[in-house]
């Protein structure tokens, strides 16, 4: 495994597991998976429905809880400050941990940013209290990360985003960079039949010995993306972490790099 330093020094694996549309039947079969093939770093939210089986999951795993670095975000409906501190506890009970590595703002409140100025706040406390480790944000533009450096005691220290070689998000990630903020992708390969047909994308697996997905993998992680895959199918799950005995060349960073459509294959910001 391979780390990425947060503002706070603390090390995050830049390889972790998705638990996105992860069913709750599928949990434990998959964190186990996860966890034997070598994963210590497990992405989770309220909003996908199955913190209590992945907390579960996490704790029947054998792992000791300073080994691990767990993440969860804070969904629109409980935004504000006083909801934001419950909906915190809630999640937090639900995995059946004291404390998370890194808790995230899910999504900015487009209606209401004052609203998600208040959530920051509470993200503030919760991090001053020592039950996150670290605070950021997911998916908030420059202007907004802006809005919140006006107001903030703490900067965030992560911004989560679509990222994928049809939306490499450049200038953001590049303004991420400069006020210390780690990047972190979602949806690392994008839509797989997209992304993982691309003509470039196979020629550079095949002159590696490397599936395309996994050079998609090594892509992010080669220009300073934390990123985590998701999947239920244990072959994939052991190929997507099979990516750190090779490194892609400057050459073929910039032919992926040149794949950008500025296309979301999720919602938009």
């Amino acid at each position: 495994m391979e780390y990425e330093k947060l503002s706070t020094g603390a090390s995050i694996p830049v390889l972790g597991f998705g638990t996105y549309q992860l069913e709750k039947s599928d949990v434990a079969d998959s964190i186990q998976g996860a966890i034997d093939a070598g994963y210590r770093h497990f992405d989770c939210a309220h909003i996908y429905g199955n913190e209590v089986e992945v907390g579960t999951a996490l704790k029947n795993s054998g792992v000791k809880r300073e080994d691990l670095f767990i993440t969860s975000k804070v969904w629109n409906d409980d935004q504000g400050y006083d909801s934001t501190l419950k909906a915190f506890d809630k999640t937090l009970n639900d995995l059946q941990l004291d404390y998370l590595d890194l808790y995230l703002i899910h999504w900015p409140n487009e209606e209401n940013f004052q609203l998600t100025l208040d959530t920051w706040k509470a993200l503030e406390k919760i991090y001053a209290d020592g039950k996150a480790k670290a605070i950021g944000v997911s998916n908030f533009s420059i202007e907004q990360l802006k809005e919140v450096f006006d107001m903030a005691k703490v900067k965030p220290m992560v911004n989560q985003i679509e990222r994928h070689p049809f939306k490499t998000q450049i200038e953001l990630s590049k303004f991420d960079t400069d006020n210390d903020i780690l990047n972190e992708g979602y949806s690392p390969i994008g839509h797989g039949h997209l992304v993982l047909e691309d003509e470039t994308i196979n020629k550079i697996a095949k002159a590696h010995n490397k599936s395309a997905a996994q050079v998609v993998l090594r892509w992010q992680i080669d220009e300073g993306f934390v990123i985590f895959p998701k999947s239920s199918n244990i072959d994939h799950v052991k190929a997507n972490i099979d990516i750190f005995d090779f490194e892609l060349t400057k050459d073929e960073i910039k032919k992926i790099d040149a794949l950008d459509q500025n296309k979301h294959l999720n919602y938009d910001n």
